[in-house]
């Protein structure tokens, strides 16, 4: 399967790699383009899972590194939280 990062921006300025262990990340964001936070969350939710599924019907089990990587945005999401107004913004899909 080819792998895929995608470099993302928080509210404070922090950058973080992520990584997908598929390139269904290219269909739930655009690089350049700043996401709500929530939306961010809930599109990283949605992009690990289904690359976690494609892992396990090519190879029998799920991907423990992407969803390793949604448990980490998670965490990283809730200290933004509190702010109604945090974007997460897409600088590049690797």
């Amino acid at each position: 399967m080819p792998v895929m990062h995608f470099r993302i921006q928080w509210p404070d300025g922090d950058e973080a790699n992520c990584y997908s262990p598929s390139q269904v990340v290219n269909e739930f964001f655009t690089p350049g383009h700043a996401y709500p936070l929530e939306d961010f969350v809930q599109r990283s939710r949605e992009a690990l899972n289904i690359a976690s599924e494609r892992v396990r019907q090519k190879y029998g089990f799920a991907c423990s590194a992407a969803l390793d990587q949604l448990a980490q945005i998670e965490r990283d999401a809730e200290r933004f939280r509190e702010h109604a107004d945090a974007t997460v913004k897409v600088i590049e899909l690797i």
